[in-house]
């Protein structure tokens, strides 16, 4: 059976994290996309999707919260701007950064290099996966 490629990001004002998975199972975070502005982080993005082959992206989006409609707003308009042909699935990203946070304590220093992007964009994939599985 072939193993679908997906991809997630989290989708902020200054970085874009990104994870990948390959096998279906493991879920490995990937640089960020530095966003300067919309049309050229979803360009960036789109090159990034393209370069793994990925069938399947899942976003991270507030589903509770303050501001919640406005970030809904905001991600859908990103994703929008995509020519990302794929299947597209949007989850649950509450709690993610704090998440990432707490697996990066002691690991590394909070740098703003956009490394705690991709690791919420880590578990928001490795959270679809969990779901997809049961």
């Amino acid at each position: 059976m072939k193993r679908e490629k997906i991809a997630a990001i989290d989708v902020g004002l200054k970085r874009i994290g990104t994870a990948i998975c390959l096998d279906g199972e493991s879920a490995i975070p990937q640089p960020p996309i530095l966003r300067k502005n919309r049309e050229q982080a979803a360009r960036d993005v789109d090159a990034f999707l393209r370069g793994w082959g990925v069938e399947r992206l899942i976003v991270g989006v507030p589903m509770s919260g303050s501001s919640v409609e406005q970030m809904q707003k905001r991600i859908g308009h990103f994703v929008n701007l995509l020519s990302f042909a794929g299947e597209i699935e949007y989850i649950d990203e509450y709690g993610s950064s704090v998440e990432a946070a707490e697996r990066m304590r002691g690991v590394t220093r909070q740098k703003r290099d956009g490394k705690l992007d991709s690791i919420a964009a880590q578990i928001i994939l490795e959270r679809y996966l969990l779901k997809s599985r049961s």
